[in-house]
């Protein structure tokens, strides 16, 4: 059996993630605390307690990337599992670099933090757009946009489901255009940004100075980067990647398929929601997928 854990990205969140970790785990409490510790705010109230504020993208992806690894700390130390490999949707990724050992839970929370900032603050509320398009090829998406500038695909999420940013007119357009040219449909998204386009490049080369006081580790096992959907195992080229992914297309279908063809059998799902293992469903019906969210999940592995 070859094991992957993966990590679901914005989205996900959901009021009370996380919550039975903290009350009835150790290790889940001590990951939250030192998450509020970090940040200067309590992040078990963000993430227990009804609160708008946790749909706030710089508060959002902290909130994630901290509710999944206590999540995964809890699965590592009860049933003594460990990955093969690792990966994780857009700031998912960060999950995957702490499970794979190239950065220290600490890291992966303040940098998340600080990612979410860069984000938020990229480009000013809307003037950007995303829209997820659904039945339509990826080929055949890929050449209505290259007619239009001002948006591109964010998102590779599975077969039939496939997700644009850009410009907010620009992804309307394309959106009008996709469905005369065979879209199922296409929904537009409720976010703050236009994710992963290259409006958010200026924020990526700001995260790319936040991350050079970052240590970056050897990694125990790759991990598989949204960026080229491929195997990493230089801890040197970590960075760099992180930097992109920003404004880069997120190549989940591909990083799937690069696992499964490497050998993969059994992916766990390791945060709120079943968002992965639904797309897993039209990826690759022949392998195992796992959903941990409660701790009663954890009687599954």
């Amino acid at each position: 059996m070859s094991v992957a854990f993966i990590f679901p990205g914005q989205g996900a969140q959901v009021t009370g993630m996380g919550k039975d970790f903290y009350e009835q785990t150790e290790t889940g409490r001590r990951v939250f605390d030192k998450a509020s510790e970090l940040l200067g705010f309590s992040m078990p109230e963000l993430c227990f307690e009804p609160d708008e504020t946790l749909d706030l993208t710089e508060y959002t992806q902290a909130a994630m990337v901290t509710t999944s690894i206590a999540m995964m700390k809890v699965l590592m130390e009860q049933k003594g599992i460990a990955p093969d490999v690792a990966a994780g949707l857009s700031l998912g990724e960060y999950c995957a670099l702490a499970a794979a050992g190239a950065m220290s839970e600490e890291d992966a929370i303040t940098a998340v933090r600080e990612r979410g900032i860069l984000m938020q603050q990229a480009v000013p509320a809307g003037i950007g757009g995303m829209a997820a398009v659904l039945g339509m090829e990826a080929a055949a998406i890929e050449a209505v946009l290259e007619e239009i500038e001002d948006v591109q695909i964010a998102n590779y999420n599975c077969p039939g489901q496939i997700v644009i940013s850009g410009k907010k007119e620009a992804v309307e357009l394309a959106g009008e255009k996709l469905k005369g040219a065979g879209a199922k449909r296409v929904i537009p998204l409720n976010v703050s940004g236009p994710f992963h386009s290259r409006m958010l490049a200026e924020a990526g080369r700001e995260l790319g100075k936040a991350l050079e006081q970052v240590e970056i580790y050897p990694l125990k096992i790759p991990y598989v980067a949204n960026v080229t959907a491929e195997y990493v195992t230089d801890e040197k080229e970590i960075k760099g990647l992180l930097e992109r992914q920003v404004s880069s297309s997120v190549r989940w279908q591909q990083s799937v398929e690069a696992m499964v063809a490497a050998g993969v059998d059994t992916f766990v799902e390791i945060g709120p929601g079943k968002t992965l293992s639904g797309f897993m469903r039209k990826i690759n019906r022949n392998v195992r997928t796992v959903n941990i969210e409660k701790v009663e999940d954890l009687e599954k592995i």
